[in-house]
């Protein structure tokens, strides 16, 4: 069962983007809510509750400690979405995405430490430290990172160096911590370069899709709403504490060919797909095993594939 809370204050960096403004929406009726973020991508402006009595948006950076401890002061529970992704993005700036998730992760988790009481902090990491290949990837499975100077994988390195400290600062300073991986997220809202989202929006329009190399790269696909109650769940269980939980879907599995085909089919659509050269280093397959979090929190991912892509068609129909 997903734990109902309410009657916090709820401090969520990068509130903005896609995963953290799903979040609010599930949150804001019965809390307070205070979101920090840049705005650098911001879908909780076409969100209905981006006027919400209930919610406090603070413009700033999570590289900015002073700023960032005074917004959070008095606040119950620590949500940190704040990160530098997306590939294109990390690829054109990997200083920047180091700095942004493992310096800006730093200064969220002391100013965490520093509050007078805190019910928990949650971090969200990434499937990508379990490097190129990962099939059925449990929490306890070795990390893997690719070869230093490839600037792909300075995300995942930036993302492990915020779990590695989450959880020290658990165990050293007893801070509430928990970390969240989550793997393929999608669903309305999504922004960036996501070939979910990519590929429904060119399919939408009858327009060519695009597929990276030969299409054979493999991915779980969670939709957002199932995420968001995988958050939910170590945002309020005990058992969460000081643990890092797989967020996924083990049962949505299709190569990134067979995806830009059933986006074709279940839209009707009439665009052909076409095959481009791949011009970065990619995750060739990326399965979780979610049993940890079934097993411990009782998550229980719902949204099948197909349904997802649905629900995202009608929302990029309208928001395009």
């Amino acid at each position: 069962m997903i734990p109902t809370i309410e009657g916090k204050r709820i401090f969520i960096t990068g509130g903005a983007g896609f995963i953290g403004s799903t979040l609010v929406g599930r949150l804001v009726e019965h809390n307070s809510v205070v979101v920090y973020d840049n705005l650098t991508r911001n879908s909780l402006q076409h969100k209905p509750f981006a006027d919400h009595r209930n919610l406090e948006l603070v413009q700033g950076n999570v590289l900015d400690p002073e700023s960032l401890s005074r917004a959070m002061d008095g606040s119950d529970v620590i949500v940190h979405c704040a990160a530098i992704a997306g590939i294109d993005t990390v690829i054109k700036s990997p200083v920047q995405t180091m700095r942004v998730n493992m310096i800006g992760s730093a200064n969220v988790l002391e100013a965490a430490s520093k509050l007078n009481r805190c019910d928990r902090v949650v971090c969200f990491s990434t499937s990508e430290v379990f490097g190129p290949q990962a099939f059925r990837s449990t929490e306890t499975d070795a990390t893997v990172m690719g070869a230093v100077g490839e600037a792909r994988w300075t995300y995942a390195v930036s993302k492990l160096a915020e779990e590695h400290l989450a959880i020290s600062y658990h165990k050293e300073l007893w801070l509430p911590t928990t970390v969240v991986r989550p793997f393929n997220v999608y669903g309305p809202g999504q922004i960036g370069e996501g070939a979910m989202k990519v590929f429904i929006e060119q399919a939408l329009r009858d327009e060519p899709i695009e597929v990276h190399g030969d299409g054979a790269q493999i991915r779980a696909w969670c939709y957002v709403d199932d995420m968001i109650d995988g958050v939910m769940l170590v945002m309020g269980h005990p058992a969460a504490v000081g643990e890092s939980f797989n967020i996924g879907n083990e049962r949505t599995v299709i190569t990134i060919y067979g995806l830009a085909s059933t986006i074709v089919r279940v839209l009707e659509s009439n665009s052909p797909i076409n095959f481009v050269p791949k011009p970065y280093v990619d995750v060739e397959l990326r399965i979780p095993s979610v049993q940890k979090a079934v097993q411990q929190l009782g998550f229980k991912p719902q949204v099948d594939l197909e349904e997802g892509i649905r629900r995202c068609a009608e929302y990029y129909a309208v928001h395009a």
